[in-house]
């Protein structure tokens, strides 16, 4: 039974009423990977489905490893509490606890709300953002927790326009990165119609060492640039879309050791499924796209990806 404290909405951006019905499970991989970004915090779909349930449905499509990203404080505490074994039945708690991680932060809409309105998603009073990011700080010496994020900027929900908006977007970024060199964790950014100015905060705070592009979104000529600073893309299921023939160009120029895969779920559903329910079992979809994309065969593309999340991390979930 899912005890998570957040739910993805019925109704699609374009306002249609989305499919909840659960995608068949792909044929499973032939080598393990890791969801390097999810978010088990968010329900969604037909029925209720417990943390160990789509833990399960993962290890059989072949992803062995899971990282929950909790991104207000809300839901922050709520991934502390998950490695804790807390919202697990306990029969269960061994199986996940080896196969999830966890990572919290902080998100850049959240970091508006924590600086202009005080107020949260359901007008609940927030603290200062200083105070938020001191607890993210505490909540990051939980074990099990393996990375900061998501940080970063994003221009589509908050206006770059309006200064005090932008600015505590800033703020909160270059927050995370100085918590990250501090804590000498990796980094996961989010980067929504923000490239420019993403890359001109890296330039000036220092890019961490282990920094990775949450659902990469740009181009090729922004894949370099992001490589060129030392960073690590994760592709989701936004690269398996028809529209994203630029998400495949920037994979086939990123080399194997810096690539990484993710779902962001229960967002960003691959094709043929976009827009339905999503689930780290869904990742096969996107793996395949990664290795036509590079010229491997599945196998080789799994392997090399599996080395670069365990890098990273320091983890590549069971058996790994």
């Amino acid at each position: 039974m899912s005890n998570a404290v957040n739910s993805r909405s019925a109704t699609a951006e374009s306002g249609h009423t989305r499919d909840l019905t659960w995608p068949e499970a792909p044929e499973p991989l032939p080598g393990p990977v890791i969801d390097n970004h999810a978010h088990l915090d968010f329900s969604d779909g037909e029925g209720s489905h417990g943390i160990e349930e789509h833990v399960a449905w993962a290890e059989r499509a072949g992803v062995r490893g899971i990282i929950t990203i909790g991104c207000d404080l809300v839901s922050a505490r709520w991934t502390a509490d998950v490695l804790r074994g807390e919202h697990i039945p306990p029969e269960h708690r061994a199986f996940v606890a080896e196969r999830l991680r966890g990572g919290v932060s902080i998100h850049p809409n959240d970091a508006v709300n924590h600086v202009v309105t005080g107020k949260g998603r359901n007008g609940e009073e927030l603290c200062s953002l200083d105070e938020a990011i001191a607890e993210i700080s505490d909540l990051l010496d939980t074990p099990g927790m393996v990375t900061i994020g998501e940080t970063g900027l994003d221009w589509f929900r908050t206006s770059r326009k309006k200064p005090e908006r932008r600015d505590a977007q800033i703020q909160s970024f270059r927050m995370h990165i100085a918590l990250a060199k501090e804590k000498g964790l990796p980094m996961q950014i989010h980067d929504r119609d923000a490239h420019r100015d993403v890359i001109d905060v890296l330039d000036a705070e220092g890019t961490p060492e282990r920094t990775v592009f949450h659902c990469f979104s740009g181009d090729a000529q922004f894949a370099r640039e992001a490589l060129d600073r030392g960073a690590y893309l994760s592709f989701s299921g936004t690269s398996t879309f028809k529209n994203a023939a630029y998400l495949r160009e920037a994979l086939a120029i990123t080399p194997l050791n810096r690539i990484m895969v993710e779902t962001d779920a229960p967002f960003l559903t691959p094709e043929p499924f976009r827009g339905r329910p999503n689930s780290s079992y869904l990742i096969p979809h996107t793996m395949r796209v990664i290795a036509e994309a590079k010229g491997l065969s599945l196998e080789e593309a799994c392997a090399g990806v599996l080395a670069t999340e365990r890098e990273v991390y320091g983890f590549a979930g069971a058996e790994g």
